[in-house]
């Protein structure tokens, strides 16, 4: 393999419509661990595909060395597929069964090839990727979206590729996954191009590529070392700004002292040249020179005045918007010890198996307690939220809720009306604020002037979880509790960090169901949880990640 793995040449995209992704992007991706960041909707899944071939680029070319493997967001798989069929299997699979049954045929030695040991190796993927249990002819519509997620990494490890491309391959894997697939990523030897929002993930990188006003950039170091050269590129724009902005009023300032004291010395002129008695000839000629001295130095002021908003202006582009939240939610004060939920021997069924073990669970969650939930995919950690707050009664035990609000966000933040703008949403939600302060609070929360009057459903993944979340903690009366299901699935960076300013600023109690064990370890979380088949108990806190 040489030293460079991907080579993109002056690449440009467009979409059927006509609405441009890139133009003439031009970079390379060498050999190691590389993690795509950028804000959603800003081409990354796109740039994959381009990459894989998947999309046809309306510019440039893409020179890929060696084979290429390439594990998208969503499987294009269908529910009826066997593991082996996923794995890509099947064919040498059948030929091996028909060799060791004597069928010795030409056809059978061709479709083996020299996969002789490949059931062994295929074992050996699914091993590491904690599928060992699976059997080689179960069906895809009995797995998990989690098991799926890894069936189709191993499926590409197995063709052995020097390049590989993954899009978001932590999305729908529960912890113990996460941490299987670090490990196989941290002894990849090729190269690794890989978007995801999953920061443990992204810091075991070697270098971080930013994609960003349709250009791209190679940092190096994991992706902690990127903020630390973003945060410290953003300061030295900061003091640009402010120094440019000091030159623009300081030029404006002399311009004006200028014109003031050529207005002085014009009076003057006129007044003198009138008591000095020159003929008219001889005085319109001195006054049409002075008038001509003064338009020189007005031009001169004024050319100096454009030049330092040029360098003011080149400073504001350098200087990337800020899109922190910066929140004070002082209405959402609870009083420590206070109980909000009690949960006694709850049971429920589900798909005639009932769902927690043994009498069922029991949980308090008291003021202003903040609660990860955690465990495997599909042993009922939304059911259980889904109890707490009353959406979902139980078939055994009881809950018991105080007085107060508690506010539930799904994983499809389905809580705000679709068709209607945010302004009017956040409207129902606290009918009671004046419309001045509904737009300084939506202000707060990114959405200023007309983005504040979009409709729900044309929001990205981001916005909508902002405009959820400003609904929701500015809503009367303020909520005491929390539910928050999977809330950073899908989530660029800048999203998660918005979520966790918000959260920070919240002083009432919350449980928060997550497989994102930093994001966890950064809001603060103070008492763990796991859900699993024998039933949900409390554990000490992980190491700090």
């Amino acid at each position: 393999m040489s030293d460079v793995c991907v080579i993109c040449t002056n690449l440009s995209f467009s979409w059927p419509d006509d609405t441009p992704v890139f133009q003439d992007l031009s970079f390379t991706v060498p050999p190691g661990r590389t993690g795509l960041v950028a804000p959603n909707g800003a081409g990354k899944s796109t740039l994959l595909r381009l990459i894989a071939g998947e999309l046809t680029a309306t510019g440039g070319h893409v020179a890929v060395d060696g084979v290429l493997g390439y594990l998208p967001q969503d499987l294009p798989l269908a529910g009826e597929s066997t593991v082996a069929e996923v794995l890509g299997i099947a064919p040498a699979l059948a030929a091996l069964r028909a060799i060791e049954s004597g069928d010795a045929s030409e056809a059978n030695f061709a479709a083996v090839g020299d996969d002789w040991d490949v059931e062994e190796r295929s074992r050996a993927e699914l091993d590491r990727l904690g599928l060992g249990h699976l059997a080689l002819d179960r069906r895809l519509h009995t797995l998990s979206g989690g098991q799926i997620v890894s069936l189709g990494l191993a499926a590409q490890l197995l063709r052995r590729p020097d390049v590989l491309l993954l899009d978001e391959p932590t999305n729908n894997l529960d912890i113990d996954a996460r941490h299987r697939l670090y490990d196989v990523l941290d002894h990849w030897s090729g190269c690794l191009l890989l978007v995801s929002h999953d920061r443990m993930l992204l810091d075991r990188m070697e270098r971080i590529a930013e994609l960003d006003g349709g250009q791209l950039r190679l940092f190096g170091g994991n992706f902690t070392a990127y903020e630390e050269a973003t945060r410290a590129a953003r300061e030295t724009a900061e003091r640009h700004v402010r120094s440019a902005e000091q030159e623009v009023k300081r030029e404006k300032r002399e311009m004006q002292q200028a014109r003031e004291r050529a207005e002085r010395r014009a009076g003057n002129a006129a007044r003198n040249l009138g008591n000095a008695g020159l003929a008219r000839i001889i005085a319109g000629g001195l006054k049409r020179s002075a008038q001509e001295s003064a338009g020189r130095a007005r031009q001169a002021h004024a050319n100096r005045v454009s030049e330092a908003q040029d360098r003011l202006d080149e400073a504001s582009r350098a200087l990337r918007e800020d899109q922190t939240l910066t929140l004070d939610l002082p209405e959402t004060d609870v009083p420590a010890g206070r109980t909000l939920v009690e949960a006694e021997d709850v049971q429920v069924w589900h798909d005639a198996r009932q769902l927690f073990a043994g009498a069922g669970v029991g949980l308090t969650i008291r003021g202003p307690e903040r609660i990860a939930l955690t465990g495997p995919n599909g042993v009922g950690k939304s059911t259980l939220l889904r109890l707490l707050c009353g959406e979902r009664k139980p078939e055994g035990g009881q809950v018991r809720r105080a007085d107060g609000r508690m506010a539930y966000l799904s994983q499809r933040l389905d809580l705000l009306d679709p068709t209607r703008t945010v302004a009017e949403n956040f409207a129902a939600h606290a009918p009671d604020r004046p419309p001045a302060e509904q737009r300084n609070l939506l202000a707060r929360f990114l959405f200023r002037g007309d983005r504040a009057h979009l409709p729900v459903h044309a929001l990205s993944g981001g916005e909508r979880l902002r405009a959820t979340l400003a609904c929701v903690l500015y809503a009367q009366p303020a909520p005491h509790l929390l539910l928050l299901d999977e809330p950073t699935n899908n989530l660029d960076l800048v999203s998660v960090g918005q979520l966790k300013n918000a959260l920070d600023a919240y002083r009432g109690a919350f449980v928060v169901v997550s497989h994102d064990e930093r994001f966890l370890s950064d809001i603060g979380v103070r008492r763990w949880l796991r859900l699993d088949d024998t039933g949900l108990r409390e554990f000490p806190a992980p190491e700090p990640v």
